[in-house]
C-alpha cells in the first residue's frame, strides 16, 4: 500500500495522545470546535485523532465536514463501517492522507489504512473494523499482525482505532496486541467504558472511548426516532438531535524509546450548545 506520510517533525521526551470518540454530526463538530483548543492547552497533546465516520449528519463523513476538524487542530481521522455512507468522500478520501478507514477491508479499496506520521520517532496509526455482528471484512487480527510486523521495524509507537461492535472480540485484541502496539482504543458502540488501564505488556487500552455526539439521543440520534424503531421494526430515517453535546476522549501518554504507554485516562466534558 502506497502512503504519503504526514510531516510533523517534532522531537519530543513523551509522546500524549488525545483521541476524541465519533463525532456525531453537526452538534458533535461544533463541540469538538469549541473544545478542542481548551484542552490542548490544558493537557498539551502531541498529536489529535478523532473517530469521524457519524460526521455528516450521523452517517459518513464528506470533504467539508473533515476540514472542519482538521482546521480546529484534529490531526487524524479514523471512521470505520460508516465510512462510505456519504458518496462525496469516494472522490476525495485518496486525496488526502489524514483520513483513514478499516485496513481490513479487501485489496484495491480506496483509501488507506494505516499511516506513518512523520514525528521523531514516527507514529504508526492503524485503523481496523471487528467482524462480530458487523460486516465480514478481512479477519482483523490477521490484518493487525501483518501490518504491525510490517512496520513495527520503523517506529514502537503504534496505535490502533479498533472499531467494533463486541465486547470480547475488542478485549480479545487488546490482549493479542499486547506489548506490540502503544495503545488499542475501541470505538463503535458510542458508549464509554470504565475499563481504561495498561495491559501487563506495556499497552493501553479501552473498550469503548464513547461518542461526542448529543445526550438528550439513543447513541446520537433522536430517542422518538430509534424507538419507534424497536417499537415496529420498519425502516426508519435517523436523525441527529440538537442540544448539549457530551464530549468523550481518552488521553494517553506513551514512551516513544520503547513504545509501551504509561498512563491513559477518559475524558469528558458536556458541552453546552
Amino acid at each position: 500500500m502506497s502512503l504519503t506520510p504526514l510531516i510533523f517533525l517534532i522531537s519530543m521526551p513523551n509522546l500524549r495522545v488525545l483521541f476524541i470518540g465519533d463525532v456525531i454530526g453537526h452538534p458533535g463538530r461544533v463541540a469538538v470546535i469549541n473544545i478542542l483548543p481548551e484542552l490542548k492547552e490544558q493537557y498539551c497533546p502531541q498529536l489529535v485523532i478523532a473517530n469521524g465516520e457519524n460526521l455528516a449528519g450521523g452517517l459518513g463523513l464528506t470533504p467539508e465536514t473533515a476540514k472542519e476538524l482538521f482546521a480546529c487542530g484534529v490531526d487524524l481521522i479514523t471512521t470505520g463501517n460508516h465510512v462510505w455512507d456519504r458518496k462525496e468522500i469516494l472522490d476525495y478520501i485518496d486525496l488526502d492522507a489524514r483520513i483513514l478507514r478499516p485496513a481490513n477491508y479487501p485489496q484495491g479499496t480506496l483509501g488507506r489504512g494505516y499511516a506513518v506520521l512523520e514525528y521523531d520517532p514516527p507514529i504508526i496509526a492503524i485503523n481496523l473494523s471487528g467482524c462480530v455482528f458487523m460486516e465480514p471484512l478481512d479477519n482483523p487480527f490477521v490484518a493487525a499482525r501483518d501490518i504491525v510486523s510490517n512496520l513495527r521495524g520503523r517506529s514502537p509507537v503504534i496505535i490502533l482505532d479498533f472499531h467494533a461492535e463486541a465486547t470480547s472480540e475488542k478485549v480479545a485484541m487488546g490482549q493479542y496486541l499486547d506489548g506490540l502496539v502503544s495503545a488499542v482504543i475501541g470505538t463503535h458502540t458510542h458508549v464509554q467504558t470504565a475499563d481504561e488501564t495498561i495491559l501487563s505488556n506495556g499497552t493501553a487500552y479501552i473498550t469503548d472511548v464513547g461518542m461526542t455526539g448529543p445526550i438528550d439521543s439513543v447513541i446520537g440520534m433522536k430517542k422518538e426516532l430509534v424507538i419507534r424503531k424497536f417499537l415496529t421494526r420498519m425502516p426508519t430515517r435517523f436523525e441527529v438531535p440538537g442540544g448539549d453535546v457530551m464530549f468523550s476522549s481518552v488521553i494517553f501518554d506513551v514512551d516513544p524509546s520503547t513504545g509501551k504507554a504509561t498512563s491513559i485516562e477518559r475524558l469528558q466534558r458536556i458541552v453546552k450548545q
